[in-house]
């Protein structure tokens, strides 16, 4: 409803001014309660009362009801409104207090409230417009007179004589219509920046649950990398130590060596000495009777080891014995960060059950394979391992680094690794590890192996967790094998080039092997 015809619903017929405290009468008019209280004081004693709006009589004085919800309503249209009070536009007739203006007239170039809006003439050439106090923005500047067309080819406002005037021949619209397709335009505009706007908000929003995933995974990689560093600082004061032991060492075996030569010098003197002066005496029975001549004649004693012992220190490498110290040690260590640098998440392995032995059962999430002493009921396929009780992983590898984890304690003869798809299904060379397809740690009781093309490699150390981790980084060429106890121990390396995707690959001769990680389908 438009503001002028709202203000003519909430006037007091008697006042014509907006309701103050608005009562009601039982034939359902309202008026100001001192607008009908001064009415029917006046109809008092006439012997009957009636609406002074539709004339409904009433044998007595009828009683005045509230009207809450007109009082509100009203109130709140008196208050000033943010649109009349930013544009301060006021009726030019209302010279006794000021009332905000709801048109205004470009022709008489006055300002109208709605009760002076009623009576303004409606004539074609009075032109209405919202209420505004330059009105000379809105008429042409050279006639003077209201503007009412539009020139599209020079794109401005102009008048009736400026259409015959400097614009003749020029395309002509009417300001209404130039209007629309202006906002038609701004329209199309504005569903683009709607749409902009709305997949702005996507972005930000995938970005937002992007950021908390990462906040999330940033607990547990703080984590990670505190008690990673904490434990290369502790690697790094061993090594320190275990370098500066071996430098003092050195110094401390020569110092030792020189106090052993002097001892042996001395010994030397004494024995020098004492031949002399058996050599000048005179008798010869004294000489003869020298019970200690045997010793003091035996002068090869324990020079062959001095000598070994004085060229050794002599030819002590010294610094390149602490380089090697210390390229083992940091070798150890850049073991460890590589390590970690597979911890940003296992990759998620499911067994494929058309390649699982007829005597392995295969879990319904596809994580554990167990030897079953019944066949089970797999259906043939040429993928199927036909002599050996072996399983692959249905996802392969063919770039990037990766990293799984079997937890080993359910069997105690397997095997576990990486192979080729092309791995042959059956024969003497279709178990994994006994060709050149494949890479694997063995287990046999307590004793661990790895194998490559039936070539063992005993490892010198049983595992203390029972959990093996495998990593793969693909274009380095590189499977090893881990032992994940804390702190986490290296195992074994294989390197070459690989030439095929690569699959993991189980075998499992009794028991069972779980692989660690997620679980969701591929």
């Amino acid at each position: 409803m438009a503001s002028g015809d709202l203000r003519a619903e909430l006037e007091c017929s008697v006042c014509l001014n907006i309701y103050t405290d608005p009562v009601m009468l039982i034939c359902g008019h309202n008026f100001c309660r001192v607008c009908i209280d001064g009415v029917l004081d006046t109809q008092e004693g006439s012997g009957g009362y009636s609406c002074p709006e539709c004339r409904e009589e009433f044998p007595d004085r009828p009683a005045l009801q509230k009207n809450m919800k007109l009082r509100n309503i009203a109130e709140t249209f008196l208050s000033p409104q943010p649109d009349q009070e930013e544009s301060g536009v006021f009726c030019t007739y209302c010279v006794d207090s000021p009332v905000p203006a709801v048109r205004s007239c470009l022709l008489c170039e006055v300002s109208l409230c709605d009760k002076h809006l009623r009576v303004h003439k409606k004539s074609p050439e009075h032109v209405l417009c919202d209420p505004t106090l330059s009105m000379e923005s809105r008429k042409c500047s050279v006639h003077k007179k209201v503007l009412e067309y539009y020139c599209t080819e020079d794109e401005t406002c102009v008048c009736k004589f400026c259409v015959t005037g400097e614009h003749q021949g020029h395309q002509m619209e009417m300001l209404d219509k130039a209007s629309e397709k202006k906002k038609e335009t701004l329209r199309n505009v504005l569903q683009k920046l709607l749409t902009k706007k709305v997949e702005m908000e996507e972005r930000v929003q995938s970005l937002q649950e992007h950021q908390r995933k990462v906040e999330e995974e940033a607990a547990g990689d703080t984590e990670r990398v505190t008690a990673l560093f904490r434990d290369l600082r502790r690697r790094l004061e061993d090594l320190e130590k275990r370098a500066l032991r071996d430098i003092s060492g050195r110094a401390e075996r020569i110092s030792i060596s020189i106090r052993d030569l002097e001892i042996k010098k001395e010994e030397l003197s004494r024995k020098l000495r004492h031949i002399e002066e058996l050599c000048n005496v005179t008798d010869p029975l004294t000489v003869l009777q020298e019970s200690d001549t045997g010793d003091l004649c035996d002068t090869e004693d324990g020079d062959n080891e001095d000598r070994e012992r004085h060229e050794e220190l002599l030819h002590d490498g010294g610094g390149l014995d602490v380089a090697g110290v210390l390229h083992t040690g940091l070798s150890d260590i850049i073991t460890k960060v590589n390590v970690y640098s597979y911890i940003q998440g296992a990759a998620d392995i499911l067994l494929d059950g058309n390649t699982a032995h007829k005597y392995l059962q295969i879990s319904d999430d596809r994580k554990t394979v167990s030897r079953s002493h019944r066949k089970q009921n797999h259906p043939q396929t040429p993928e199927r391992f036909q002599d050996d009780p072996q399983v692959m992983s249905s996802r392969s590898f063919s770039s990037g680094r990766h990293y799984w984890e079997v937890d080993v304690r359910g069997s105690k003869s397997l095997r576990v690794g990486m192979c080729y798809p092309s791995i042959d299904r059956r024969g003497e060379e279709s178990r994994i590890g006994d060709n050149n397809k494949s890479w694997v740690l063995d287990r046999e009781g307590n004793q661990y192996c790895v194998i490559h093309d039936s070539k063992e490699i005993l490892l010198p150390t049983n595992l203390s967790s029972n959990r093996v981790r495998i990593d793969l980084d693909y274009e380095a060429g590189r499977i090893s094998f881990y032992d994940l106890c804390d702190p986490i121990r290296h195992l074994h390396t294989f390197t070459t080039t690989f030439t095929e995707p690569l699959h993991a690959g189980i075998y499992v001769w009794r028991g069972r092997i779980k692989i660690s990680g997620r679980n969701r389908e591929m």
